[in-house]
């Protein structure tokens, strides 16, 4: 099986690298031509100049930010790729996107799986990320080899659309939780408690989440490096807001969210990883003087 994967970021490079561990990567590629360039000098495979250079590949997995730039390759995609081929999206991007995409690859009888991710960067890193996809169980079986270098879990979330929606779900918790988590600890800080002696303690107990375990000490710190940045997460939220508009639920935790992150990015902090989020939280410095 020869595999090909776009966008080369947090997420999408350690993915390469589990799946030139594996002996599936033939080809890489990315918007910022250096950064593919490097990744393919390092464990030896092509760097990808055009979609031309993906036609050969059996399966191609693409890990980029928006929509546009989901459509933007798979058009590209299409006019490449042989018949029977399989396109596995990671991008999180609207289920009408993911739709969008099957259908512009089905007319070449290329395969489509919308397949986001959760689990972050370090879950990335550790080949240890939670899949959630949305297509025909006969292409998510073919691309199971795929999925197996860096995921703990794959689900088959129902028909194209599917996964995309189930991440959809996945980032209001997400988002809910990030609220909790930087809330509570602003509060612990507020009232003179010991970081070392809070976080075990509330590990240990009905509060423990993934976090407070991997960003509860950070964020205490003031030591914001993206493992997920504030601003993807404001991307995702309103995609979700969409979504959740069109269900018709009540979203509070949601609105709240959005507005917190969206007030992060106003204030030039989009970079930071979503756990900045506790600097909102804090009681704000006495005026001076």
């Amino acid at each position: 099986m020869k595999v090909g994967l776009i966008g080369l970021g947090a997420m999408g490079a350690p993915m390469a690298r589990h799946l030139h561990g594996r002996g599936l990567l033939t080809v890489v590629g990315n918007r910022t031509q250096a950064k593919a360039d490097a990744l393919a000098s390092e464990v030896k495979v092509r760097s990808a100049r055009s979609a031309d250079n993906f036609a050969d590949c059996d399966v191609v997995a693409l890990c980029v930010s928006i929509d546009a730039d989901v459509l933007e390759n798979v058009a590209a995609l299409a006019q490449v790729l042989k018949a029977g081929a399989v396109v596995v999206d990671h991008s999180t991007v609207s289920v009408q996107t993911a739709r969008r995409a099957a259908a512009m690859l089905a007319t070449h009888d290329i395969g489509f799986i919308d397949a986001p991710v959760s689990g972050g960067v370090e879950g990335a890193r550790n080949g240890r990320l939670s899949v959630m996809a949305g297509g025909d169980a006969g292409q998510l079986e073919q691309v199971g080899p795929v999925l197996d270098a860096y995921a703990a879990r794959v689900s088959h979330m129902g028909p194209t659309g599917s996964g995309q929606a189930t991440k959809a779900v996945n980032q209001v918790l997400v988002a809910g939780i990030n609220e909790a988590v930087c809330e509570g600890l602003a509060l612990g800080e507020a009232l003179g408690l010991d970081a070392d002696t809070l976080l075990p303690t509330l590990m240990a107990g009905a509060a423990g989440n993934w976090f407070l375990d991997k960003r509860g000490a950070t964020m205490l710190r003031d030591e914001f490096t993206p493992g997920f940045k504030s601003a993807h997460m404001l991307k995702d939220l309103r995609i979700v807001q969409a979504v959740a508009r069109e269900a018709g639920v009540r979203t509070p935790v949601l609105e709240q969210a959005l507005a917190d992150y969206a007030e992060l990015a106003d204030r030039g902090r989009g970079d930071a990883d979503t756990s900045a989020l506790i600097t909102l939280k804090r009681r704000p410095a006495p005026p001076a003087g």
